[in-house]
């Protein structure tokens, strides 16, 4: 059960969805994929991938925001799903927090294996959000959620198995009390790593999100002011609908380039030509999928120390903690070659986040 259509799969939580369910479907499994719709509409692909693919409206009214339940687990309930769930006794594998209305129909998990795929500690990812927020009502709005997160979120003591996205949150979701935490990395489109490919042109620094997500823009922000500005150092900025006041900002930056809602492909061209990634977040939440996806692609990643906290990846990256320490370890890897001692030992360590070892974890259980 997702919480959203997961095709087109361009951000974050449905590129997870959608390589776990692609990777279960080519080892044998049978899948009825059930999904909320609330603005993507049918994607006809999925159904090379499902046996059956339903859709059902998520109810996105202010009144659901009244719900004791968090917004993103009230706004998504159906009558019609439980009844169809009641017609079998296959097992369920729960997208994220956002689908654990069902946990709460003892009727439903009576001898049923039910799965809960934890994309975050939902109430800390939050209040994070609500921290970087500069609008007011959408800050009151997210810290509202969050409070209300942090109370329903030991509902996922009732899932015969939750899985984590990362080391620390399993240690989290372990904490709160769930009786079987496993760790299942974040799904990616990639099969072998790259790294070594011929360069052209000038070398360049890629930072690529979502830039509709202010933990996005705040990053992207803090780079411009701290670390491109005046600097020599290109820079290429990627992403969905970013805002125009950081549409006005690069503009008056000569050395930095935005790329505009590009589609799969021209990101995946940037993530392979960058010399250098560089990601910042204030969230130490979870698993970044850009950065698999900038491991797994891409040469040199810069970050700092919040975007690995507890991934098991800090060791292929170059870390940096403050502007001073950014802008010379960003120097300092223009000036050097991703070497096939640095693809060896990247390959090395990405065995344990391969797409077939993640979905292992359910095959066992299922």
């Amino acid at each position: 059960m997702a919480f959203n259509v997961p095709l087109p799969s361009n951000y974050g939580g449905v590129i997870d969805v959608f390589y776990r369910l692609k990777a279960l479907s080519e080892s044998g499994v049978h899948i009825h994929l059930h999904c909320f719709d609330y603005g993507r509409g049918k994607a006809p692909e999925l159904e090379r991938f499902c046996d059956e693919v339903r859709y059902y409206r998520r109810d996105m009214s202010p009144l659901r925001m009244l719900d004791r339940r968090p917004f993103i687990v009230a706004s998504r309930h159906s009558k019609a799903l439980v009844q169809r769930l009641m017609q079998d006794r296959y097992p369920i594998l729960l997208e994220g927090l956002h689908c654990c209305l069902l946990l709460e129909d003892e009727a439903l998990l009576r001898d049923r294996l039910v799965m809960v795929r934890a994309h975050n500690i939902e109430a800390d990812y939050y209040a994070q959000l609500a921290a970087a927020e500069r609008r007011m009502g959408k800050r009151l709005y997210l810290k509202m959620e969050a409070r209300k997160l942090r109370r329903y979120e030991p509902i996922l003591r009732k899932a015969a198995a939750v899985l984590a996205i990362s080391p620390a949150d399993r240690e989290g979701l372990q904490r709160m009390g769930c009786p079987r935490v496993l760790l299942s990395s974040g799904m990616h489109p990639f099969s072998e790593v790259g790294g070594l490919r011929k360069e052209e042109g000038e070398r360049f620094a890629l930072y690529h999100g979502n830039l509709a997500v202010a933990e996005n823009y705040h990053a992207v922000e803090y780079l411009l002011d701290n670390v491109f500005a005046g600097s020599e150092q290109r820079l290429v900025v990627a992403g969905n609908e970013p805002p125009a006041w950081l549409r006005e900002r690069i503009e008056a930056m000569p050395n930095v380039r935005l790329v505009d809602s590009p589609d799969d492909k021209t990101m995946q061209r940037l993530v392979r030509e960058a010399h250098v990634c560089v990601m910042v977040t204030e969230q130490a939440t979870g698993l970044k999928l850009k950065l698999l996806n900038s491991l797994y692609a891409g040469r040199f990643c810069l970050v700092n120390s919040a975007m690995v906290a507890g991934t098991g990846l800090e060791g292929l990256c170059t870390i940096a903690d403050t502007p001073e320490a950014m802008r010379l370890a960003l120097g300092s890897l223009m000036g050097q070659d991703f070497t096939e001692t640095l693809l060896q030992e990247r390959r090395r360590v990405l065995q344990a986040f391969s797409p077939q070892q993640a979905v292992k974890v359910i095959l066992d259980l299922i």
